[in-house]
């Protein structure tokens, strides 16, 4: 157990902020998902938009590591390009 005041409190930080990252990724991991699911190319764009951003997010709060947000929003991207209209 820790001693000191200030390893007290960063433990207590530390906490706080594996939670709130474990419950944006998982948001962002559903997101991605639902976007997979869709089949029509108009909504999907407009969802990919707001999709890159909760990644690009995540990726400035290094929840998520910059080079898995870009992989998602490339592989994303194609799919929906790939779609019928």
């Amino acid at each position: 157990m820790a001693n000191h005041k200030s390893s007290i409190k960063r433990i207590r930080q530390t906490a706080a902020r594996r939670l709130r990252n474990r419950y944006y990724a998982k948001t962002a991991r559903n997101a991605v998902r639902n976007l997979r699911k869709m089949t029509n190319k108009e909504e999907a764009a407009v969802k990919l938009q707001k999709v890159s951003a909760m990644l690009d997010r995540l990726a400035s709060k290094k929840a998520i590591s910059k080079n898995k947000a870009s992989n998602l929003k490339s592989k994303l991207a194609k799919y929906v390009a790939k779609l019928a209209a």
